[in-house]
């Protein structure tokens, strides 16, 4: 099969691609260029998408004796996941870039790429698994597993997808590195936001959309106690960070509950207002199988490394709808709602939804 091997520079594309190689492909490496300027994307682990990264993902390349691209994709990945990005925060929302990126980029005009060039399939290191059934598992890694921000992508992109290493932990890929001779056995993985370098978020999207004070309403009490430079800066169930004039009369910490940019008002209070039972979500994409036509039980997971619990998940049209068999603390519109199937060889992504309410 001809296949082509998404390269990040990183060690888990790198060994991604030497496995597609080892099981008989016709593999050819690409690395994605997606930062307009690639020396601001990176600061010590932070960040990627560095000329470095690109030069490592060449050398991998090298070692393992394929063909080796760079796609220019600047431009697409600015405006369909920086700006989408700012733009949520804007609305009150917490976006997943990651979710967005993988959904817009890399299965949507990497794959759509490939396909024209005659590629069969896109191999990637995510660590998911895709089964002789079709079906995306989560990785035996618990700890880096990564079905959440795939569980945006349609039957027909997981069909053209390939991720070699989710029946792999992280140490395994490394020592398998290391035993290949690739250079990038002991790179730090990269984290956070890949184009917020050093990590300030709010000072990322007050450069863009500029201070716009508002104030800091308590829910139990009605009462303003404090101002805001602006509500994107906030998100929900924050605590840390809110610079509040006075303290709650029961002297407990309080948290983001709500954000609303029509009034540009940040609404602050107790922990146990955090609590939600029902989610609503829209745009649900199934891959697990036809879209369910009667409630479903299942478990639901509605953030990155976000607690699972179990639910009760209803279609209706382009709405989904979880009623949650147990309160769960920070759920934020913007995020995704993902629907799982407990299974003895991996639970079962049945599909996503971006959460609304």
């Amino acid at each position: 099969m001809r296949v082509l091997a998404a390269m990040s520079g990183g060690v888990d594309s790198a060994v991604a691609a030497a496995r597609a190689v080892q099981a008989g492909h016709d593999v050819t490496g690409v690395h994605l260029a997606l930062a307009r300027n690639p020396q601001t994307y990176r600061t010590g682990a932070r960040g990627c998408c560095t000329l470095e990264d690109s030069r490592d993902a060449r050398r991998a390349a090298d070692v393992l004796g394929i063909p080796f691209y760079v796609w220019d994709m600047a431009d697409r990945f600015h405006a369909d996941v920086v700006d989408d990005f700012v733009a949520e925060y804007a609305a009150g929302r917490t976006p997943n870039p990651c979710l967005r990126c993988n959904e817009k980029i890399k299965f949507a005009a990497v794959l759509d790429r490939a396909v024209a060039l005659g590629f069969d399939a896109v191999v990637t290191g995510h660590h998911a698994r895709l089964g002789p059934d079709g079906l995306l598992r989560r990785s035996v890694d618990e700890a880096k597993d990564q079905s959440y921000v795939l569980a945006v992508l349609t039957r027909e992109q997981l069909d053209r997808s390939m991720f070699p290493l989710g029946d792999s932990t992280k140490a395994q890929v490394r020592q398998e590195a290391a035993e290949r001779g690739l250079a990038v056995a002991d790179k730090p993985d990269s984290h956070d936001i890949c184009f917020i370098a050093d990590g300030d978020t709010r000072g990322f999207l007050a450069q863009r959309l500029g201070e716009s004070p508002g104030d800091v309403v308590d829910a139990t009490t009605g009462a303003v106690v404090g101002q805001h430079a602006g509500a994107y800066a906030y998100t929900i169930g924050q605590r840390r960070g809110l610079h509040l004039d006075r303290p709650a009369p029961d002297g407990r910490p309080r948290y983001v509950l709500s954000i609303t940019p029509k009034t540009n008002t940040v609404t602050v209070g107790p922990a146990e207002a955090l609590e939600v039972s029902t989610v609503s979500a829209t745009r649900p994409v199934w891959t697990g199988g036809a879209r369910p036509e009667q409630p479903i039980e299942c478990e639901v997971q509605l953030r990155a490394h976000g607690v699972v619990v179990p639910a009760v998940v209803t279609v209706d049209g382009d709405r989904l709808h979880a009623d949650l068999r147990r309160p769960v603390r920070g759920v934020a519109a913007g995020q995704a709602i993902v629907a799982y199937r407990p299974d003895p060889a991996g639970d079962i992504v049945l599909g996503s939804a971006t959460i609304t309410d």
